[in-house]
């Protein structure tokens, strides 16, 4: 008999059920299992969104540090005294960051950049004392005028705000001895009584008044700070004249140490009015500045009359004012108006402040 069964050829495998033949294999060969393929891998970053990617970066570098100092209430060490001048421009860098980081397409770099913008914007906020002000009926109307002459060059032009404005009290910085000469000289009628420090130079300061002056007192420092007391309507005010040396590299210390000692002067003072005026080679974003506001009780008048951030410096050269470093802080005062003057011979703006003399509360 002939076997009906036929041996498989080589390549062939006999079908479970049928018997029947089927082709080649065509599952994995034997052997050790291969390895997982590796997560997927996002593409590199094209040329161009690379260089938005750090460029956005860099911009937020210096906003992020000076707006986090000003959170912090410190002026930390060179240069953030210097950029915290700066510090509502830095909004500009901080938004350019912004959208460098969107136009990058990366997700984390642009939501730390609207942090950095949005704090930038929050510290840029203009600053003012938490109090309750409560005053009494009005005393008397009073204009100061705070002006920095520039080793005297702007006397000249101070004389002639003075004849237009007709102050009662003047507050004059860098006024040497030829500036003072004059002011006294030519005020003598209108304003009579005057506190001063003689120097040469930015040493020499003034404070005229057409009140009766007694009290004189001077917070020691490298330029002239005098300060006296007036008799306004029958009422002691303080008046206080206010340079301590500028946040340059190298005398940072001395700045801090400087407005610290105009600090302790206007809290040791008596209850009651008080004014601090000059160049106080600080902006409100300083907290140096902010503390003498703490210290005494003080509003900035400008603030007072929603004209923050009034730039009164560089007023000479090719870049425009761009910071309020000359102030005019009141206690026991309303504020009428605040506005600067230009002042030719004078690298800062002369601030101008019509006040009332309030009585008790």
């Amino acid at each position: 008999m002939n076997d009906s069964t036929a041996e498989p050829t080589a390549g062939q495998t006999v079908g479970p059920a049928s018997g029947q033949t089927a082709g080649p294999a065509s599952g994995p060969p034997s052997g050790p299992a291969s390895p997982a393929a590796p997560a997927a891998i996002p593409p590199p970053l094209r040329p161009r969104r690379r260089l938005a990617a750090w460029a956005a970066g860099l911009l937020m570098v210096v906003p992020a540090v000076v707006a986090g100092c000003r959170a912090l209430d410190t002026d930390a060490v060179t240069p953030v005294p210097q950029l915290l001048s700066f510090l509502p421009w830095l909004t500009l860098p901080a938004g350019l960051a912004l959208l460098l980081a969107a136009a990058a397409r990366r997700r984390a770099l642009t939501f730390v950049s609207v942090l950095v913008l949005g704090g930038t914007a929050w510290a840029s906020v203009p600053y003012m004392p938490q109090t309750v002000i409560s005053y009494g009926l009005p005393l008397a109307r009073v204009k100061v005028i705070a002006a920095n002459v520039e080793f005297g060059e702007g006397t000249g032009s101070l004389v002639d705000a003075v004849r237009r404005e007709r102050p009662q009290l003047v507050f004059v910085s860098e006024c040497d001895r030829a500036c003072r000469s004059t002011l006294t000289g030519t005020f003598a009628d209108e304003l009579p009584h005057y506190a001063s420090l003689e120097g040469e130079g930015s040493v020499g300061s003034i404070v005229l008044s057409s009140y009766p002056l007694r009290d004189w007192r001077e917070i020691p420092a490298t330029m002239g700070m005098p300060g006296a007391t007036a008799e306004i309507a029958g009422v002691p005010v303080r008046v206080q004249l206010a340079h301590p040396m500028p946040p340059v590299p190298g005398q940072v210390a001395l700045w801090k140490r400087e407005l610290g000692r105009v600090k302790t002067a206007v809290a040791a003072a008596p209850s009651g009015p008080m004014l601090v005026a000059g160049d106080f080679n600080a902006s409100q974003d300083h907290a140096a500045f902010r503390a003498i506001l703490a210290a005494g009780g003080l509003q900035d008048a400008a603030r007072r009359a929603n004209e923050s951030r009034l730039p009164t410096w560089p007023a000479e050269g090719p870049v425009p004012p761009f910071v309020q470093i000359d102030h005019v802080l009141v206690r026991d005062f309303s504020v009428r108006e605040v506005r600067v003057l230009g002042l030719a011979g004078s690298d800062h703006r002369a601030v101008v402040a019509d006040l009332d003399l309030r009585g008790p509360r």
